[in-house]
């Protein structure tokens, strides 16, 4: 009775299904492995890309199914009693969303990579990344982390056109070219300070207004229901990860000390360490941390920023807009690129290139005579030399 309904379920959802935007990572995934694992914030777009996914496969509708780990409709049924049923009755593609909200998943999709003949994709919640080590699924499980949307998929989605993925060597050596050949199609400052503000996530273009409210909800989730679930963080404490997220927005990244940060919250350094990680994990903070100091969880990081610009603008307008332009710059590059904090400048991106991110004026004075450095600089619409517009960095993925 659960299969049949599952699959009438399945049938309904993949009828409402008509987002037809594609996001960077349809073509970076790579399907071909036997499990599949999709990693992000909440709203991101994994649902829909899944959907997309499954939507696109040219096998029988019986041959693929989908449903979310936390329905009502599959909380006294098992993981692999469901996967076994499907593939019984010859199931090919099995598709389950939400899944941190299954406790032990990793132990039963272990099993049914093993003993099944399916083909699986699963999502969940970023901190995923963590857990699924308990049950060794890095050996069988691919994960791809995947991230809000760039300046040119918001782009892309506002002035319905299309644009070029440029990768960062050819930023670097190219941009005036690039810069003169966008600006031609589009005025990027009509357009910027909407994306920092609300362009992150897709479901802003659902409806502009409420915006705002959905992000607020996406960050309570990720607080009150995701992160409690997965670390088992006590109801009580719920409202220190919010102080937390509170105390880092009226700081300045690079000003934060952590000693006062515990004090004030009422917690000792381990935990804040600790709390710090779990929001890194729930794509709610962002730590940028020294090569040289490692990266363990209790590794001091050298600056830490909310996850995004619309978080800021949203939780902390009076923030200055040095940290919005860092978290821009940390958000398109990270995707592709390991970031550290460097001894001079503010990032050093894949140990090779040195970044001072600023204003229309920000001069190379602070990293003089180092090789491979260059400035991001804001509110230029044409870079030149080692200087770069910002802006065009919203075009890495």
């Amino acid at each position: 009775m659960l299969f049949e309904t599952l699959i009438q379920k399945y049938s309904q959802i993949e009828q409402l299904q008509d987002y037809e935007y594609k996001r960077y990572f349809y073509n970076v995934v790579d399907f071909d492995d036997k499990m599949v694992g999709i990693i992000g914030s909440r709203g991101i777009g994994k649902t829909t890309f899944i959907l997309q996914y499954l939507k696109g496969l040219d096998i029988g509708r019986s041959k693929k199914l989908y449903f979310s780990a936390d329905s009502i409709a599959f909380s006294n049924h098992s993981l692999y009693e469901i996967a076994e049923t499907f593939a019984r009755n010859g199931g090919e593609v099995l598709a389950i969303d939400e899944i941190h909200k299954y406790k032990n998943f990793e132990h039963e999709l272990k099993e049914i990579y093993d003993f099944l003949d399916l083909k699986v994709i699963f999502s969940g919640s970023s901190a995923l990344q963590l857990e699924h080590k308990k049950a060794d699924l890095s050996r069988r499980a691919v994960l791809y982390r995947l991230h809000g949307l760039s300046f040119r998929e918001f782009l892309e989605l506002k002035l319905n056109k299309k644009f070029n993925v440029y990768k960062l060597d050819e930023l670097l050596e190219s941009h005036l070219d690039i810069a003169h050949d966008l600006t031609k199609r589009f005025k990027p400052f009509e357009h910027f300070k909407e994306y920092l503000q609300s362009g992150y996530f897709p479901y802003y273009f659902e409806n502009p207004k409420t915006y705002g409210l959905k992000l607020e909800e996406t960050v309570n989730t990720v607080i009150e229901s995701d992160l409690p679930i997965i670390f088992n963080i006590e109801p009580q404490n719920i409202q220190k990860l919010k102080q937390l997220i509170s105390l880092i927005c009226s700081s300045e990244p690079f000003e934060l000390n952590l000693t006062n940060l515990s004090k004030k919250i009422g917690i000792n350094r381990t935990t804040l360490y600790q709390y710090i990680h779990y929001l890194n994990l729930g794509n709610l903070l962002y730590s940028l941390k020294a090569k040289t100091k490692g990266d363990t969880i209790f590794t001091k990081p050298s600056k830490l920023y909310l996850n995004n610009p619309n978080l800021t603008f949203y939780y902390c307008p009076k923030s200055a807009i040095g940290t919005i332009r860092e978290q821009f710059f940390t958000n398109m590059l990270r995707v592709n690129h390991q970031l550290s904090y460097p001894t001079k400048g503010d990032f050093l991106v894949d140990e090779k290139f040195t970044f001072e991110v600023g204003g229309k004026n920000k001069d190379f004075k602070q990293i003089a005579n180092l090789s491979n450095s260059f400035v991001a600089s804001d509110d230029i619409e044409v870079g030149f030399g080692n200087k770069i517009p910002l802006w065009l960095f919203g075009f890495l993925y």
